[in-house]
C-alpha cells in the first residue's frame, strides 16, 4: 500500500515538472530572458557577499584623551553650553586620572586623521575652558579686587586658594581665617576659589564679615591673572591641549601656578588653609621657608611653599613662574610646588639673594613639624613624661614659630584631643573662642 502511494507522488511530480518546463518554454523569449537575468544576479549576490557576525565593541585599554582629562567635579554648572562664563572652572572642572601606558602605533597617520584627532582633542574640553573669558566677566574679576582694595584700609594684604568643594571647607579651614585676623585684624584676605564665591559660600564666612574683618571671595579669571606673563603662554598650550597635564590633579598644579602669580601681580602673603598662624608676619619682606636642612651643613636642603611672603614684582617670583612654565610637569609631586621653588632658589648664590632681599626662614618659623610626626600634636598626654614633652614643645613653638603648617594630607583625619598641642595652640590663636570645634 504504501510503495502504490509512494510511486503517486513520484509520478505527481514529474508532471508538475513537466508543466512548469512547457510553461517556460511557451513564455516570450524577452520574458525568458529577463527570468534568467534575475536567477543570475540572485546567485552572483550569495556567492560574493560575505556576511559577518557582529563585533561587540573592544573596551580600549587607554583613556578617553590623556591630553584633556577635564572631568565634572563638585561643578555642575560645567555641563551648560553656555561661554559667558570665564575660564576659572578649571579649578573645579579637573579631577584626578589614572591614565594608563600610552602604546606606540605602528602607522602613520594621514593629515585628515591628524586634524580630526586635533578636533576631537579639543571637543573633550568644556566651552568653560575652550572659550576666552568675555569682556563683561574679565571685568567683573578685575573691578571686584580693585573695589575690594580700593574700599578696604589694608594694613596687608593675605591671599588663600580654596580649589575643593564648598561642602568641604570646614571648620579646620576656617580656624586659618580667624588664627590669620586674630594676629592681623587690621589685613584684608582675597580668598580666590570658584565654590565660595557663591551666596552660600557668603553665607559661610559672614561670622567673619560680621565683626567688620574684610575678606573677599572670588572666582579666578586665569586669563587675566596670567597675562603679560609666561603663565600666559603655558595656560594658553593647556587649553589646546599641546600637553599632557599629567596624573597628579591638575587643581593642585594650577594652585602651584596662582599663588605665584598672585603675589607677583599684587605683593603680599599667601597662605595655605591648614596654616595656624601664631605670631604677626606684616614684619616680613621677600620671605621663604625652609622644611628641611641639612644635619652636617645646618643649611636648607627643601623649601616649601604654603607660605609666601613677597613684595609686588619681585624678580624672584618671575623666575618662580617662569620656571613653571618651562618645566612642567604634571607627573611628579611636588615637583611644580616645593621642589620647584627649591631649584630655583639654589641657583642663586648667598650674594645674589642678599641682593634680592631674599630671607629664608628656619623650619622652627613655619614649618616646626615634619609631616611624619604631626599626630603627635593632636593627641593629649597619656604620661607625665608625654606631657613635659608637651609643655616643653608648647614653650618652643610659642617662642619661635610665626606660624604652624598641619599637614593637611596627613592630619585631616585626625582627632583634636582636648589639651593637645594643636588644641592649646587654636585656643591662643582664635577669635570665636567659645566654638565646640575647641571643646
Amino acid at each position: 500500500m504504501e510503495e502504490s502511494r509512494t510511486t503517486e507522488q513520484v509520478e505527481l511530480v514529474q508532471s508538475l515538472k513537466s508543466l512548469i518546463v512547457s510553461l517556460v518554454c511557451c513564455l516570450p523569449l524577452s520574458l525568458l530572458g529577463l527570468l534568467l537575468m534575475l536567477l543570475l544576479i540572485y546567485n552572483s549576490s550569495s556567492v560574493f557577499s560575505l556576511h559577518l557576525d557582529p563585533i561587540p565593541p573592544i573596551k580600549s585599554t587607554l583613556p578617553p584623551d590623556h591630553h584633556h582629562q577635564f572631568l565634572l567635579h563638585h561643578h555642575p554648572s560645567l555641563s551648560s553650553t553656555s561661554s559667558s562664563k570665564p575660564d576659572s572652572s578649571l579649578l573645579l572642572a579637573v579631577k584626578e586620572t589614572s591614565l594608563g601606558f600610552v602604546h606606540k602605533q605602528t602607522f602613520m597617520p594621514t593629515k585628515t586623521e591628524r586634524r580630526t584627532r586635533g578636533r576631537n582633542r579639543r571637543s573633550k574640553l568644556t566651552p568653560e575652558m575652550t572659550k576666552k573669558p568675555q569682556g563683561k566677566s574679565r571685568q567683573i574679576f578685575k573691578t571686584r579686587i580693585k573695589s575690594f582694595l580700593s574700599k578696604s584700609s589694608c594694613q596687608s594684604l593675605f591671599f588663600m586658594i580654596w580649589i575643593s568643594s564648598i561642602e568641604s571647607f570646614g571648620e579646620r579651614e576656617r580656624f586659618t581665617i580667624e588664627s590669620l585676623f586674630k594676629s592681623h585684624p587690621n589685613s584684608c584676605l582675597i580668598l580666590v576659589s570658584n565654590s565660595l564665591d557663591c551666596e552660600r559660600g557668603t553665607q559661610t564666612l559672614k561670622p567673619f564679615t560680621d565683626k567688620g574683618l574684610k575678606i573677599l571671595a572670588i572666582k579666578p579669571d586665569f586669563t587675566y591673572i596670567f597675562k603679560e606673563t609666561s603663565a600666559e603662554k603655558w595656560f594658553e598650550r593647556l587649553k589646546r591641549g599641546m600637553f599632557s597635564p599629567g596624573v597628579i590633579p591638575l587643581e593642585q598644579n594650577l594652585s602651584n601656578l596662582l599663588r605665584l602669580v598672585l603675589l607677583y601681580k599684587f605683593g603680599g602673603i599667601y597662605l595655605d588653609t591648614d596654616v595656624i598662624i601664631l605670631k604677626p608676619l606684616t614684619n616680613l619682606h621677600n620671605v621663604i621657608g625652609a622644611q628641611t636642612v641639612d644635619p652636617v651643613t645646618r643649611k636648607w636642603s627643601r623649601l616649601n611653599n604654603a607660605v609666601l611672603i613677597f613684595d609686588k614684582n619681585h624678580p624672584l617670583l618671575k623666575s618662580f613662574i617662569d620656571e613653571f612654565s618651562r618645566t612642567f610637569n604634571g607627573n611628579k609631586w611636588g615637583h611644580n610646588g616645593p621642589y620647584l621653588v627649591s631649584r630655583v632658589v639654589a641657583r642663586f648664590n648667598v650674594s645674589s639673594s642678599s641682593t634680592m632681599g631674599l630671607s629664608v626662614l628656619p623650619p622652627s618659623s613655619f614649618y616646626p613639624v615634619d609631616w611624619t610626626r604631626i599626630s603627635g600634636f593632636y593627641r593629649a598626654s597619656v604620661n607625665e613624661r608625654e606631657a613635659d614633652w608637651s609643655r616643653k614643645r608648647l614653650v618652643h613653638l610659642r617662642k619661635h614659630s610665626l606660624a604652624v603648617h598641619l599637614w593637611n594630607r596627613e592630619s585631616k583625619r585626625l582627632r583634636i584631643e582636648e589639651g593637645s598641642i594643636i588644641q592649646k595652640l587654636m585656643s591662643d590663636s582664635c577669635i570665636f573662642c567659645n566654638s565646640s570645634f575647641l571643646h
